[in-house]
């Protein structure tokens, strides 16, 4: 039986293996694992067939490691177009001049927020009780699922950066996604988890009533998705309008393909000036 190691390793290897097969006019598009892997390649099947239809060219996904691999994926040529969350965008923008096509909109929103989750039964009220506690977080490069979080404990006073998190908490783990953060604290495998202000959805109606947020960020931007500089003009315009119409009545039952967003709107960079400024603070951007 695959563990999600395996299949993501696995699903990843045989997209680029089946990538130098096709033509040069194959869109590549890389998706980020934060959902469960093996439900998340039935919707990529799904989603790429109908971009392929839409788009009139053959439209291939994968799924990256993470939100790192997604980002290498870009500069290497790998993909030409990537889901991404706030903070890997302005990494990547900074790298290597990605830019942002659409953002995501949940609840009426164009941006979310941090949250840390406990279980309601562990003792825990605030933050400070966290202190030789374990947490997991989602993604190292993830805003909502790390950065923002943990920047919740440095405005407390509690540490200072990340080698303070490294002395304040018991064990920190990067779980891999939301779904895998929220499930080790729900089932106690970990006192904590610091994850998207809609992570609790991803577990069950009964975990949820189980749950509770002691901390909650400021508004960050949604995920975007993104695609490499030198992808032709013609081709972010076309994916952009294409994923626009997302929003009609008649085809927004496929948003449930696509992580289950209420919908997209044209990126605004300027939005993302705010995840820069917290990357500059925790030193990843100059």
């Amino acid at each position: 039986m695959f563990n999600r190691r395996t299949l993501l390793a696995t699903f990843t290897a045989l997209a680029f293996t089946a990538s130098a097969a096709l033509a040069e006019n194959t869109l590549q598009i890389a998706f980020i694992p934060q959902e469960n892997p093996e439900k998340l390649l039935g919707d990529i099947d799904v989603i790429t067939t109908w971009m392929g239809e839409q788009l009139g060219v053959p439209v291939q996904g994968f799924v990256t490691f993470d939100h790192a691999a997604a980002v290498e994926a870009l500069r290497n040529g790998d993909a030409d177009i990537s889901f991404m969350g706030a903070l890997p965008f302005v990494l990547a923008e900074a790298q290597m001049g990605a830019e942002p096509l659409v953002s995501e909109v949940y609840r009426g929103n164009p941006s979310y927020a941090g949250r840390v989750f406990v279980r309601k039964d562990s003792g825990i009220e605030t933050l400070a009780d966290l202190k030789d506690r374990d947490i997991a977080f989602a993604d190292p490069v993830s805003e909502s699922g790390y950065l923002y979080p943990l920047d919740l404990f440095v405005e407390a006073g509690l540490f200072t950066g990340t080698q303070g998190a490294a002395e304040f908490f018991g064990n920190k783990f990067f779980a891999g996604g939301y779904q895998q953060a929220m499930q080790a604290m729900a089932n106690g495998l970990v006192d904590a988890a610091g994850a998207s202000q809609y992570a609790d959805m991803l577990l069950s109606p009964e975990q949820q009533t189980e749950i509770k947020v002691i901390g909650e960020s400021v508004q960050i931007p949604s995920h975007a998705i993104i695609s490499r500089p030198d992808l032709p003009a013609e081709m972010k315009a076309k994916f952009a309008g294409m994923m626009l119409t997302l929003n009609a009545p008649q085809n927004r039952h496929l948003l449930a393909y696509l992580y289950s967003p209420d919908g997209y709107v044209v990126a605004d960079v300027a939005a993302y000036d705010g995840v820069r400024e917290m990357a500059r603070k925790y030193g990843l951007l100059e």
